[in-house]
Parts: structure tokens; sequence; C-alpha cells
């Protein structure tokens, strides 16, 4: 009785830990989107590229993680994406890229295989 309660607990767990992530590659593409508007200010980029930047570095602790469950060969991957997505945006707070475009595309992509 207690181990199916368990599992079924551990499942939802998933489930919310799933709808947080999303959420929070929502919020980076809602902020992203806004800093790539043509009336959007140097504070809108800062939020949006800190936010994203926050959140990979978050992303690629948890993947370097011996426990995570995730195929190694799909951690390593995601990893390298991240690493991109933080140069990338360095690259536009430098003024050395612009447009937000590409790293919206790139987190929507990683945030619809979520669900």
């Amino acid at each position: 009785m207690y181990r199916g309660l368990y599992e079924e607990m551990a499942a939802d767990s998933a489930e919310v830990c799933r709808q947080r992530e999303h959420a929070a590659f929502d919020r980076a593409i809602d902020l992203m989107a806004s800093a790539g508007a043509a009336d959007a200010t140097a504070a809108d980029r800062t939020e949006a590229i800190s936010f994203v930047q926050r959140l990979w570095k978050l992303l690629i602790d948890d993947l370097v993680q011996p426990e995570n469950a995730l195929p190694e060969a799909m951690r390593a991957d995601l990893i390298s994406i991240g690493l991109w997505i933080i140069r990338q945006s360095d690259r536009i707070l430098r003024g050395d890229a612009h447009g937000f475009d590409t790293l919206i595309s790139v987190n929507a992509t990683i945030r619809d295989g979520l669900r």
C-alpha cells in the first residue's frame, strides 16, 4: 500500500518538476521576445539574458550530477546546447550579435520536448 502511494507521489513530483521547467522556459522565451522588440531597452536585454543564463546554469548543474536519470548522451547534448546559449547571449549583451530569434527557437524546442 505505501509503496504504491510513494510511487504515485514520485510520479507526481516528476510531473511538477517538468511543469516548473516548462514555466521557466516560457518565462525566458517571453523575456527574450520582449528584449528583441524594436522598443526594447538595454535593461530589457540585460534582464532577458540574465534570466536565460541563470536558467541554463541551473540546468547544466543538474545535468552534470551522476544521479541525473537522463541518458548520458542526451545530458551531454543538453549541456552543449546550454553552453552555446550562454555564449550566444553573452555575445548579444556585448553587442557582437543581434536579435534573440535563434535563442528563442532553441529554447522553445527544448521546452516543447518537456511535454
